[in-house]
């Protein structure tokens, strides 16, 4: 059988609901020359009758494993994978049916080593999880940090939307981490070996986020955890933007202590946040035209950098403490 040109690998975790989704939006793509790779890590709740679902629509291969964790799971795919390149997508993607299409594009025109794309929330998705997406990819966030085409120096494609080639697996040995930034921490690597690695800003996913605000705060906790645990080995891949959330929390604690005392600098410190958390409604308004998500936006911001600001602040510490 011949051999594809691409290799998506996607592993799961207990989402036989999120891989219907991905699933039917890979045999809506304009360009068909891949075969998918599901690698089930060791999930209570299978989605082995999801994949049988769509054997006859793809070139499908469906692993079960104990579970390790995405970082270790997308590895066992790429050992399995026969395409020349390898593309992986989390289990909470949708692909718009001219995703492939447009890296082939892209690819007959530059040849390159990896390549990453950006995330978008869909029109489907509840009004809660596109306020997620919006603060998540929005660019007074630190989601907004993730890159894009002024940043091509510096980008680092994330899991939800990467693909390498066979031979950056090969040099690389694929993912070092099973869990919590284990795409960033690949893509430094994938830098340090001076790979040539591209932003596509045509070949983006809709990525839902979590359900409720709870679990998107779990999730940002994580988020902000493995950039601890990047910038303990990796040196210099912390930067200043990585420390914003837990200044933006410290900022809130000084504010209500200020208006504690009753101090007449809570009024400039107030109407400083309160203009940042407009502006960022202001940018959801205009991505979205919707008031709703815009609205939304507001508590999802704040869950956001309060996740990710604890996580990485507490993980520090943890790191701190077992250096000493």
């Amino acid at each position: 059988m011949k051999a594809p040109k691409y290799s998506v690998v996607i592993p799961v975790y207990n989402r036989p609901d999120e891989m219907e989704e991905l699933l039917n939006s890979l045999v809506q793509q304009t360009f068909s020359d891949f075969e998918v790779i599901v690698v089930e890590d060791g999930s209570l709740i299978q989605s082995q009758t999801v994949v049988e679902k769509y054997r006859a629509n793809l070139t499908i291969e469906y692993v079960l494993k104990t579970n390790t964790g995405p970082g270790p799971s997308r590895n066992v795919g790429f050992q399995k994978a026969r395409g020349e390149y390898f593309v992986v997508f989390d289990s909470d993607c949708i692909l718009p049916p001219s995703y492939f299409e447009a890296v082939e594009i892209f690819l007959r025109q530059t040849k390159v080593d990896a390549w990453g794309g950006p995330d978008r929330g869909h029109e489907n998705f509840t009004i809660l999880q596109q306020a997620m997406a919006h603060t998540m990819s929005s660019f007074f966030t630190t989601g907004g940090i993730r890159g894009g085409a002024k940043m091509v120096g510096n980008y680092q494609p994330r899991s939800f939307n990467m693909g390498i080639s066979r031979s950056v697996f090969q040099l690389t040995g694929g993912f070092r981490f099973d869990r919590f930034a284990e795409d960033i921490e690949l893509s430094i690597r994938m830098r340090e070996l001076g790979l040539s690695i591209v932003f596509i800003p045509d070949a983006y996913v809709f990525h839902k986020r979590r359900a409720t605000l709870i679990q998107f705060y779990r999730q940002v906790f994580n988020f902000g955890k493995g950039r601890a645990r990047i910038g303990a080995l990796h040196a210099g891949e912390v930067k200043w933007v990585h420390w914003f959330p837990t200044f933006f929390l410290l900022g809130l604690f000084s504010l209500g202590l200020l208006f504690l005392f009753n101090s007449p600098a809570a009024l400039v410190v107030g109407v400083g946040y309160l203009a940042y958390v407009c502006l960022v409604m202001l940018d959801g308004l205009k991505r979205t035209k919707s008031t709703k998500v815009a609205l939304l936006s507001v508590p999802a911001l704040f869950v956001q950098l309060a996740g990710y600001g604890i996580g990485f602040f507490t993980e520090k510490l943890k790191l701190l403490r077992s250096k000493r």
